[in-house]
């Protein structure tokens, strides 16, 4: 009796054994009807003296997650499908609805006023990718940041016997872009930007007017430079001032993550009181240190 009660037991344990290896065999993770990611974030293209982000977001389905480290591995588990991983960082001036990112309007004088947006956004930057999920698998997933913010600095020099008699160029761009579906590389309608334009009173480049602002990008199918240079004393009156940028800003998008200045020369300024408006001709790159740049 004991003998036949001892076999029974070994062939229970046996078949609790062989449950187990069948399990074991059939299961790869602990979520096998689910799939689950975890998203390495990779800043190396990110421009020279920019920051890493303090924080980034990560959007897949209906899942929406925050992080501050190198990766992100939430506990949310993912049905098998196909989905759309967007990741982005929040940017100041910036708004993310979906993949569609909104550069805010601008404040002061120029809010609410021929759409002009916002000059000096944060450095935003984006990756998306499309996820095919498997249930019972994990995905680790590397996010290639790209940055979607470029920084434009406009250097303008003076020309003529009333070049030192300026006291202020007021300008503006148009053709800056105000929104960038990032999944699609789509930009929105055409916005207006100011240039706030000052003059460089030391080194080499002194005498020289400078703007600097960044761009979500350019679209459309012009950026004109345009504005108005005023004199000391009123003397010559304010002259008006227009400039075709369209060209030297053909291939602006591409290459966020370097900075690009321009130079021109601001033609013959007025000598009397008659004006009939002055351009800036000869735009050019200009490479290395040989104008400050800083916003």
């Amino acid at each position: 009796m004991k003998a036949r009660q001892y076999i029974n037991m070994m062939g229970m344990a046996a078949a609790v054994l062989l449950s187990s290896c069948v399990k074991d065999a059939l299961y790869d993770t602990p979520h096998p009807d689910y799939g689950k990611i975890a998203v390495t974030a990779d800043w190396s293209a990110r421009g020279e003296g920019i920051d890493i982000p303090a924080t980034w977001t990560v959007t897949m389905g209906d899942y929406t997650g925050t992080e501050t480290s190198a990766t992100h591995a939430p506990d949310h588990l993912f049905a098998p499908g196909s989905y759309t991983l967007a990741v982005w960082n929040p940017a100041e001036g910036i708004t993310v609805s979906g993949t569609t990112a909104t550069v805010a309007a601008a404040t002061g004088n120029r809010a609410g006023t021929d759409a002009f947006v916002n000059n000096a956004p944060g450095w935003f930057f984006t990756y998306t990718e499309q996820v095919s999920i498997e249930k019972d698998k994990d995905y680790p997933l590397t996010a290639a940041m790209k940055q979607q913010v470029r920084e434009l600095t406009l250097v303008v020099e003076p020309t003529g016997d009333a070049a030192g008699r300026i006291t202020e160029i007021v300008a503006h761009l148009t053709g800056a872009a105000g929104t960038l579906d990032f999944a699609t590389d789509t930009y929105g309608a055409a916005s207006n930007v100011a240039l706030p334009f000052t003059k460089i009173t030391e080194g080499d480049d002194a005498g020289k007017w400078k703007a600097t602002v960044r761009l979500l990008g350019v679209t459309g199918t012009e950026q004109l430079l345009t504005g108005e240079i005023r004199y000391a004393d009123g003397n010559p009156t304010p002259t008006t001032l227009k400039s075709d940028l369209t060209e030297a800003l053909a291939a602006f998008n591409t290459g966020k993550g370097e900075s690009l200045t321009l130079g021109g020369t601001l033609v013959e300024t007025p000598e009397g009181m008659e004006v009939d408006g002055a351009g800036i001709t000869g735009w050019e790159e200009v490479k290395g240190d040989d104008v400050n740049a800083d916003l």
